[in-house]
């Protein structure tokens, strides 16, 4: 927003929010944070080059341990990497809901044709709900989160072929 007396009309910056908003961004091991006050909107991300490695480790644990359990889980455990290739991705962390809200039906199904900006489901972080939205048109193949479910960055959310 520039300043009544600014005569060039560059955006006034307010540093000590930037660097409260990079603050939150360190106590909490989010990559990015984004707040809007009116005509305001400022946005801070950062990138983490070791964190997605150690994020997705915990989620590899669970197949390799599911497919001694039964002799049918391996081939789903060898078709979830290539569902993945095409799945929308998790831009941030957050919590993941399926519906608008609570009484309400699901955005998406499996089966169901989208098309580019349709929402696939909502991801709440800092209190805000980020609608994340469908980039390509087709078909929804599977949701692979729930309702309510913690998601990490990069984590795969839905396949769309």
């Amino acid at each position: 927003m520039a300043d009544k007396n600014d005569k060039t009309g560059a955006m006034q910056v307010d540093i000590d929010l930037v660097r409260q908003l990079a603050a939150v961004l360190d106590d909490t091991n989010l990559t990015e944070i984004e707040v809007e006050d009116g005509d305001r909107k400022v946005r801070v991300a950062r990138t983490v080059q070791a964190a997605p490695a150690l994020l997705q480790a915990p989620m590899a644990a669970p197949v390799a341990a599911a497919a001694p359990v039964a002799a049918a889980a391996a081939p789903a455990a060898e078709a979830a990497p290539a569902a993945a290739l095409n799945a929308v991705k998790s831009p941030m962390v957050g919590t993941v809901y399926l519906a608008p809200n609570p009484e309400a039906p699901n955005f998406i199904a499996v089966g169901q044709a989208v098309k580019p900006g349709d929402t696939l489901l909502i991801i709440e972080a800092m209190k805000v709900m980020n609608p994340i939205t469908a980039t390509a048109p087709g078909t929804v193949k599977a949701i692979l989160v729930d309702n309510g479910q913690p998601v990490e960055f990069d984590q795969p959310l839905v396949v769309v072929e």
